[in-house]
Order: structure tokens, then sequence, then C-alpha cells
């Protein structure tokens, strides 16, 4: 049996080199018992060391061949050992023994060890990007002058991973992160580490929490609101790090009522500048010839458009929504009742199912633009009901004039169609969502495309298991477009 005590709890060049040395002294994994120094497991023979038993070297085996590891497999490793398990050292030495007889083994998804190994990597990188979200700093004085200090509590051991990413983000002030397993900090010239510390060195509440605890107010938006969503995005275990924590409970409480207020409430009018220029163009031109520059001029337009007759019906016209140079665009079919009454696109139950989905897929909404093909709700009455219909080819058409004006101004780099109108807008002809989902097609503007399912085709589905099975492929579209966006 051979004991190997590591330096640290992430000591991967201390793992790699006593990996090298066991496997071509061809110790297997059975023989093997890693552990951290200090550490030693209590049902380990106290006579046991890193020379092997009874005080005999471990062989070094001249004779023994010499291998080299996938770049694959390392850079897996260096993500494992960061996690808190207590079997990771383990667990990569098992794999890298067993890849003398089976060199492809990383590629085989199904194997009980390389499937553990990609799961403990996702954690770790899913802690990296917690910690890089959930960081709160604190303002602190020294004897150098200001500074600012946070108290950060990750899953697991990922403080000197994400380390570059806040010394690029405050490049310009002096910071330190403190953990329980290492604090890191950054001068203005370069960063530096020290052991962990305890959460009473950390800095009390400052004056800028308020500032913050306000702006979380004012961007909390209860239409789309989904607690299981947010608590996935949010887990409970850092809320005590967070200002904002404290006014969560409040804010999902009244989330009902004000849902309710926004709906009743009248959309916000575009500037009166605007809206004279859309009725003029309305009244006395046809649209040919005209051209949107911005997306104010856009909203003011839809709302006055007379291109087709589906005005007549409608409350109101639904214009996009989102930044002004978002490199991923939505397009849906049309607004639902919810959304023809509110103004916005996607807040009701589609909306609600899109939101889901693309906190589940790791896309931020407020980074999009989101729209539809037909900027006014289709529907027929049933007794108060309003019943959706769906748009005509002729209505695709005439409102296709928005879209490529919002398009055009946006100019995203991926334009995602949600159904079988959408894509029609989008492409300029009938398109089969069956035959082309999940594809990354080309456009004649240079963006690419991906065609998935509409969101309110996920609520018609009778079948459960069906609806399961559709909704992970389109969280799976979600994910193809965020990434042809980086």
């Amino acid at each position: 049996m051979q004991v190997v005590r590591l330096a640290h709890e992430t000591d991967f060049d201390g793992w790699r080199a006593a990996a090298r040395r066991l496997r071509l002294a061809g110790v297997g994994p059975p023989d093997t018992l890693w552990t951290v120094d200090g550490q030693a497991s209590l049902f380990a023979p106290s006579d046991l060391s890193e020379d092997g038993p009874e005080g005999q070297s471990t062989p070094t085996s001249t004779s023994a061949a010499s291998f080299t590891a996938p770049r694959a497999f390392v850079d897996l490793a260096q993500r494992v050992v960061l996690h808190r398990s207590d079997e990771r050292f383990a667990l990569l030495y098992r794999l890298l023994w067993r890849m003398q007889d089976r060199p492809q083994l990383l590629q085989v998804a199904s194997d009980p060890d390389v499937l553990l190994a990609r799961q403990l990597s996702r954690d770790v990188d899913k802690a990296a990007h917690k910690m890089k979200a959930f960081v709160r700093f604190r303002g602190a004085h020294d004897d150098q002058g200001e500074a600012f200090v946070a108290w950060f509590e990750p899953a697991h051991r990922v403080a000197e991973l994400t380390a570059p990413f806040f010394r690029t983000r405050f490049a310009n002030i002096r910071w330190s992160i403190l953990t329980p397993d290492v604090c890191v900090h950054w001068n203005l010239v370069e960063l530096a580490f020290t052991p962990g510390a305890d959460p009473a060195d950390a800095p009390r509440a400052d004056e800028l929490e308020e500032f913050w605890k306000t702006y979380y107010a004012s961007i909390f938006n209860p239409a789309r609101l989904n607690t299981d969503a947010m608590t996935k995005e949010m887990p409970r275990r850092y809320w005590r790090n967070l200002p904002e924590a404290a006014l969560i409970p409040e804010l999902v409480a009244n989330a009902r009522s004000r849902t309710a207020e926004m709906v009743a409430k009248p959309a916000t009018e575009p500037s009166r500048r605007v809206v004279k220029a859309a009725i003029r163009n309305s009244r006395d031109a046809p649209w040919e010839g005209l051209s949107a520059t911005t997306l104010a001029e856009v909203t003011a337009g839809v709302d006055h458009c007379r291109r087709c007759d589906l005005w007549q019906d409608a409350t109101q016209g639904v214009a996009g929504e989102g930044p002004a140079k978002a490199r991923l665009m939505f397009v849906g079919e049309q607004p639902g009742d919810q959304e023809d009454l509110a103004g916005r696109p996607f807040v009701g139950p589609a909306g609600q199912v899109f939101d889901r989905a693309m906190a589940e897929a790791g896309v931020p909404r407020a980074e999009t633009y989101v729209t539809n093909a037909v900027k006014h709700f289709k529907h027929v009455l049933r007794g108060k009901r309003r019943i959706h219909q769906t748009p005509t080819t002729g209505e695709v058409s005439a409102c296709r004039w928005w879209l490529d004006a919002e398009r055009r101004i946006v100019r995203p780099r991926v334009i995602v169609a949600l159904g079988a109108t959408a894509a029609h807008a989008v492409f300029g002809k009938a398109t089969a969502v069956s035959k082309v989902r999940g594809q990354a097609l080309q456009l004649s503007d240079q963006a690419r495309a991906v065609v998935t399912y509409h969101p309110s085709y996920l609520l018609r589905l009778p079948d459960e298991d069906a609806k399961a099975d559709a909704y992970a492929a389109f969280v799976h579209d979600l994910k193809l477009a965020w990434n042809l966006v980086a």
C-alpha cells in the first residue's frame, strides 16, 4: 500500500508527479491511498508512507515505458482537484491507470468514472460562475487608503481559479476576497494569495449597500418571477452574504399584486416627436422608402402601423424589448393576450416557460433582444375570452418590415426563431421546424440562425414524457445559440 501525502487540498502538481511515479512503478489504484498532509485517514496503517511499506522504497522501474496523458485529461484533472470530494485524487488516478489499456476512455460518456469526473468538473465550473456573480465588496480603509473587501464561501475551492476574472474586472481598485480556503488580494500591480480567513475578518455593511438594494429592487421584475429558477440560479446558501437577499421575501410576496398593476398600467409612451412622425408616416405615405433608425421609432411606428388589419382588434402594437446592440435576438410568433395588455413581449404563460428555460440554459435575458414576427395580437372572441389565431402568410410578410428594421438596428450575431411563424419571418419563406431545429444556419446579413420550438408549443403538449423531451431539446437549443454568440 502506497500512501501519498499531498501538500494541500488543491495540489495538482503534487498529484501529477506522484501519479506519474506510481504508474511507472506499476502501483495500481487499489494499492494507493491519497491524502492531504496533516489529514491522513484514521484508518490508514501508521507505518505507511510515500516510500512504501516497511520502509522499502517505491520501485522506480527504469525499464517502464514513459507515457503522456491526453491534454483533455489534464484539463479535466485541473478542474476536478478543486472539488471538495474526498475521492477526487483517487478517482483521477484510477482514470489515469485505466487509460493505459483504453487511451480513448474519456470519450466513453457512459463510463462511471468518466461520468463522475465530468460531474465534479461541472460542479467546479458552476461554483466559479457563482463566485463571479455573488461576490459583494464592502468599503474599507487601511494604511494605504481606500480598499474593498468581500467575504465569500464558495461551494468548491475556486478562489484562485476566479482571481484573474476579478483582476480584470476591478483592475483600478485595491481589493481582497476572503474565503475559508484562501484569500485573494489585488494591489493594482499583482495578485497575492494568503491562507484562508474567518467571516469576522470581513468588514461590516457600508453605505453602498443601501444603493445596491435600491438598484436590485428597481430591476426586480415581478411579471417574470419564477422562484424555482431564481433559487437555482441564486442558491440560498449564498444569501447570507448578499445584501439584496434581505429584500427577496418581500419582493416575492408582493409579486402577484405588482404584476397586476403592471398589466393594468398603460405602456410607456414614446416621445411626442416620435409619435407625431409615426402618425404622419402612417397617414401620408406608404411605408416604402421610410426607414426607422432607432428602436424608439420602431416602437412608435408599430403602435400606429396600418400595413395590415390586425391593429383594429388589438389593444396596442407590441414591439421588441432589449438592448439596442444585443448579440442575441429571439423572434416569437406574435403577442399573446397578456402581452397585448402589457405592451411587452413574452410576459404571459409562454414567457414564463421561456424565462425558466433561459435560466437553465445560462442565457441572461437582460442581454438579449426579444421580439415577435407579428406585432399585433390576432385573436377571435369566444365569450369574454380572446383565443389566439395563427397569423397568415400575408400578415407575416406585412409585419416583416418592422422585424427587418429591428434586425438592422440591433444587428445581432445570432437570431433564434421560436416556431414556424418566426422561422418564416426570419428566412422569408416557409420553414419546417422539425427539419432544421437545433442547427446553426447562415443568414444573408452574416448573422446566424437557430430554429427551435415556441414556448407555447411546450405548454400544449398533452403527454408529460413528450413535454419533458421537448423542453430539454428547447433548453439545448438555447444553449447552442448562446454558445454561438461567444
